[in-house]
């Protein structure tokens, strides 16, 4: 039987122009809890090496309501984020209050909670949104995890805002779910608000309607001792790069057979031993039994490393 007025083919999308009219019910999306205490996890574990203390998070809340209402008491005591998601041709917001930035920076710079928490109203620091962008590289590929098993997305960060006024991601009415994500660290914490909008999430419904869990199989002793086994008997390369320097291409282009290129290096210089590009240890460099050979020195610190690379940005 077709209804006065509506097609067949109407009549079959009935239903999700419904869905989407009513908007997005949390309850009925159970996976989304799933999704945002798996990013939170990812930023504990990511964060871990790279900070001088413990730093946790925890979702605190989720909730729905519209995005110039969930922004608009932050104007000049926040920082936010604007990822775009290519396969869902949409934006969401990654917003971090002034007492998760200021409780991050500490945290990352080795502080030990010790000084008062820092309480004047002033302006972020390039030091500071440095540091920033650096989380929200981290904090979106997280989300890109923590999604993995309902939607193969990339979340990239397009612009880093400290006016919430420019966070345009839609019309402010437009309804959003988002989540409240504590960071607890230093004796005191700060929040993390996501903010997705329906329109992202609405096709992603059915999906989002039931909780994917693992199967169990990881969980087996005998499967896991031989992952352990196959992993650690995995070939790896490594480099040992005792300097570099910085030429041009014409530099390059003149060399000659027989041409000495001088380093700034020395016997005693330490060399970097290197997998991936990434840096594992320092070695000093020697010989045993006619070969050149690498003595392990000192590991790496990651944590300097990290820092390093957000000053050098």
């Amino acid at each position: 039987m077709m209804m006065e007025g509506i097609d067949v083919e109407q009549q079959k999308r009935l239903p999700n122009y419904l869905l989407d009219a009513a908007g997005i019910s949390i309850d009925r999306m159970p996976m989304l809890n799933v999704i945002f205490d798996r990013m939170a996890a990812s930023c504990t574990d990511s964060l871990q090496p790279m900070a001088g203390t413990p730093c946790y998070f925890s979702v605190n809340d989720i909730s729905n309501g519209r995005v110039g209402d969930i922004v608009k008491d932050y104007e000049g005591n926040a920082v936010a984020a604007v990822l775009y998601a290519e396969q869902w041709d949409a934006r969401v917001l990654v917003m971090l209050d002034r007492d998760f930035v200021f409780t991050m920076v500490e945290a990352l710079f080795g502080s030990d909670g010790a000084e008062p928490p820092i309480d004047v109203e002033r302006a972020f620091s390039n030091i500071e949104l440095r540091v920033v962008q650096v989380l929200f590289e981290r904090f979106a590929k997280a989300l890109q995890s923590a999604f993995a098993a309902t939607s193969d997305v990339t979340f990239k960060l397009e612009r880093v805002e400290t006016a919430m006024a420019s966070l345009a991601i839609g019309r402010s009415s437009n309804m959003s779910v988002c989540a409240n994500i504590m960071l607890q660290a230093l004796y005191r914490g700060g929040q993390m608000f996501l903010i997705i909008p329906h329109s992202a999430l609405n096709p992603l419904r059915q999906k989002l309607a039931h909780v994917v869990v693992s199967d169990g199989r990881a969980a087996d002793p005998n499967w896991r001792g031989q992952m352990e086994s196959e992993v650690q008997r995995t070939e790896v390369t490594l480099n040992a790069v005792l300097d570099e320097c910085v030429l041009s291409l014409g530099e390059v282009a003149k060399f000659q057979v027989g041409q000495v290129i001088e380093l700034n290096a020395t016997p005693r210089t330490l060399a970097r031993l290197e997998n991936n590009n990434q840096v594992l240890f320092w070695c000093q460099i020697g010989q045993l039994d006619g070969y050149y050979a690498m003595q392990v020195a000192d590991p790496v610190d990651q944590k300097r490393e990290f820092v390093d690379d957000i000053l050098s940005r």
